[in-house]
């Protein structure tokens, strides 16, 4: 009865085979479910060489323990099942990383700590400025260019459109937005020069 309920399942109890054919078989039925069980253990550990060697410590205790197997649930349920607690004792094996307070002195003969050295990714107080001044000039120097290319400027630059929007909206091709707004920047690239 129980080699029928192994057939139903679609595998057959390993310690009965194990017994018939020998190990070549285990070897077989292991080979087939491999890639399977690799990915469950790289799920866990995260690390391609951390998962073969959590499957080859699963799969070297799963052969030294194949006795215990009673067919109760399918081999691969098994097997798999080995491999999730060999990756989770992989994981545990690895030092956890140790993790640095950015408030925290970075040694005792010094009075700053690790967030007093580090830049702020926001731009400074002094680039905002200088940023919003460059722009109240760029603004003024695009009224100095004919309606046409201040226009095509304007809407790619300042409002951020594309060449496709801007040439829909302005009911030009998109050859002819791109020529105006080449023209457009040369212009602006002498004007500044001069000043």
């Amino acid at each position: 009865m129980q080699a029928r309920h192994a057939q139903i399942r679609g595998e057959q109890n390993p310690a009965a085979l194990m017994d018939r054919r020998g190990p070549a078989h285990f070897e077989d039925i292991v080979s087939q479910y491999l890639p399977v069980l690799y990915k469950r253990a790289y799920r866990y550990v995260g690390d391609p060489h951390d998962a073969e060697d959590a499957v080859q410590d699963a799969l070297l205790s799963a052969y030294k323990h194949l006795s215990q197997f009673k067919g109760g649930a399918k081999m691969t349920t098994w097997l798999t099942a080995i491999v999730t607690n060999s990756a989770l004792t992989q994981l545990r094996r690895k030092p956890r990383e140790h993790h640095v307070s950015l408030d925290e002195p970075l040694n005792e003969e010094r009075d700053y700590c690790l967030s007093d050295i580090l830049r702020d990714a926001k731009p400074s107080p002094e680039s905002e400025c200088i940023g919003s001044q460059l722009h109240g000039y760029l603004v003024q120097l695009v009224t100095e260019l004919s309606p046409s290319l201040r226009k095509v400027i304007q809407l790619r630059h300042f409002e951020g459109l594309t060449t496709g929007e801007t040439a829909r909206l302005l009911g030009l091709s998109e050859g002819t937005v791109k020529a105006q707004v080449s023209r457009g920047r040369s212009k602006l690239k002498r004007l500044m020069s001069e000043v």
